[in-house]
């Protein structure tokens, strides 16, 4: 149940509407126009108003406010972070459960949030979910939603989910279908669980909301060497890779038959593991699950073709790196930079800490890449460290490792860039 009390204000932009109107960070918002405010989607629903009345408390003493920031402009208001809803299914595949000790604290909260869903892309579960929170989410039009939904057989996704008290996804689905919710849906794939025949039916069955279904991607799960169970769950191999994309493209070739775009895609990994090409650029369409890494190498090679190679101004030596599933790509584009003159060399880091099966970028800690660098990089080099790799808006690694731990380690210049073809270029024009 949402608390009565309304938000407290965090920061106020300066200049902004709320401030010219005397609201102040750390008073609470009560409501607005008459609507009681609980959280940050309140706040963005009911501001949608060309003029405001926010009724707020400071202390003891309520307040009133009347503002006109315009229709659909933000009040200048930002708000504390309301508490996030943990999940409370005990998944076969759960990331977070294959942690080690001594991460950063966040990596620890197994998030299962609609509003997170809604606002940052967030992937959940359903079975947290109340009646209040379903009519919340088709009044206030919290669209779209990231679902992970892995299974439609009700019996064996509860299994997958350790949660044998699960109501069925569909029934969800069905109503925010009805309420003209856009959804976008993962299957994290498991060997022997839920692919084959198990893959065939809930691609078909998600496919029947369609276009309210919007994409369906279909991801490998992911496990480290610190699992301690479900000692039945195998990582996906080549074999399976294989016949999962050729499930994946009979789909893809009559949705695009029929609706011109493929609404279901086999994640990056799917594709390296089975060592298949990716599908044209094109067929990804709006990238619906790029952060699901589904697209991400096809719009980097893309990008790549398209940007333009700086001219190298002067002799400095130039280091990046990546991880092992990404490295050839990056190679490519690396030699490419190379031809025009640039001193640069990239290097693949292998992921000990996670175990050799986990390859992606973004799970490398800073100990693997200066254990990876050390003897590759030398004391003038400039490392390019790209941001895939540490907390957003930070400098940290996943292992608290710091920028400033790398050039102290290993003695050179460290600059954070884009992990984007012009992010790279963008830093060399600007360091060459």
């Amino acid at each position: 149940m949402y608390r009565n009390h309304g938000a407290e204000i965090e920061r106020i932009v300066p200049d902004g509407p709320a401030h010219l109107a005397g609201i102040t960070a750390g008073d609470t918002v009560i409501s607005i126009n008459g609507h009681p405010v609980h959280d940050a989607i309140d706040l963005i629903f009911h501001s949608n108003e060309e003029d405001l009345t926010i009724v707020t408390q400071r202390k003891d003493r309520k307040a009133t406010f009347r503002l006109s920031p315009g229709e659909g402009q933000n009040p200048g208001i930002e708000l504390v972070p309301f508490k996030i809803r943990t999940c409370t299914n005990r998944c076969m595949f759960c990331f977070v459960n294959q942690l080690p000790r001594g991460l950063r604290k966040t990596l620890y909260v197994k998030d299962d949030d609609y509003r997170m869903s809604f606002l940052y892309g967030n992937y959940i579960t359903l079975t947290n979910l109340t009646a209040q929170d379903k009519r919340r989410i088709a009044q206030q039009r919290l669209s779209p939603l990231y679902l992970s939904i892995h299974s439609t057989n009700k019996a064996l996704r509860n299994a997958m989910l350790g949660n044998p008290k699960a109501q069925d996804a569909l029934k969800d689905i069905g109503f925010f279908k009805e309420n003209k919710i856009r959804m976008h849906c993962q299957v994290v794939l498991c060997p022997g669980f839920n692919d084959g025949k198990e893959l065939d039916r809930t691609i078909r069955d998600l496919y029947k909301f369609y276009p309210y279904v919007s994409s369906i991607a279909v991801v490998p799960v992911g496990l480290t060497s610190h699992r301690k169970t479900a000692p039945k769950l195998k990582a996906l191999e080549k074999e399976d890779a294989v016949r999962a994309l050729e499930l994946i493209d009979s789909f893809q070739k009559r949705f695009m038959k029929k609706h011109g775009e493929s609404i279901v895609f086999g994640s990056d990994e799917l594709f390296i593991k089975a060592e298949r090409e990716f599908k044209p650029f094109r067929e990804y369409g709006d990238l619906p699950q790029v952060e699901n890494g589904v697209g991400m190498v096809p719009l980097f090679l893309h990008q790549a073709k398209r940007v333009k190679v700086p001219q190298p101004k002067g002799s400095k030596k130039f280091v990046t790196f990546t991880g092992t599933s990404f490295f050839p790509f990056l190679s490519r584009f690396v030699d490419k930079l190379k031809k025009a003159g640039i001193d640069i060399d990239a290097t693949a880091v292998e992921n000990t800490f996670f175990g050799k099966s986990v390859t992606v970028a973004g799970l490398l800690t800073g100990r693997d890449v200066m254990r990876s660098l050390s003897e590759v990089i030398k004391k003038n080099d400039i490392l390019l460290v790209p941001d895939v790799v540490m907390k957003e808006g930070d400098h940290v690694f996943l292992d608290n490792v710091t920028l400033h731990d790398l050039e102290d380690i290993l003695e050179v210049k460290a600059e954070l860039i884009e992990s984007t073809p012009k992010g790279l270029v963008d830093a060399l024009a600007a360091l060459g």
